[in-house]
């Protein structure tokens, strides 16, 4: 399985290709093509126009009435850099964890338990 430095839910701007600047979040990582799917943030309508609409149909199975829906736009998993807020709180969470695994390792040492 490949490893990505991003994954569902992070905040991201997009440092490459038409969508250049733009601050994101990740809804999918697609693992065979290398891409993320991005919900951008904070859009014009002159750039809303350029991701375009999509006609979906009714369909009783899933409970979907049908209509015009906004398409998501796709980027390449390279032309993606988190934001510094989400780096550190992913640095962050690291260190918790890893702080975490030591005081397990020093209490199990204190036991006399390898």
């Amino acid at each position: 399985m490949k490893k990505y430095h991003v994954q569902k839910g992070d905040a991201v701007v997009v440092n490459a290709g038409k969508w250049k600047g733009e601050s994101a979040t990740v809804e999918v990582v697609l693992t065979k093509n290398d891409r993320v799917v991005l919900k951008l943030a904070d859009l014009n309508d002159e750039k809303r126009k350029k991701i375009g609409m999509r006609t979906v149909k009714k369909n009783r199975k899933n409970q979907t009435a049908g209509g015009m829906i906004e398409r998501s736009v796709s980027v390449h998993v390279s032309n993606v850099t988190l934001t510094p807020e989400a780096k550190q709180a992913k640095l962050d969470k690291k260190a918790a964890l890893q702080a975490k695994k030591s005081q397990a390792r020093a209490a199990a040492a204190a036991n006399g338990v390898k």
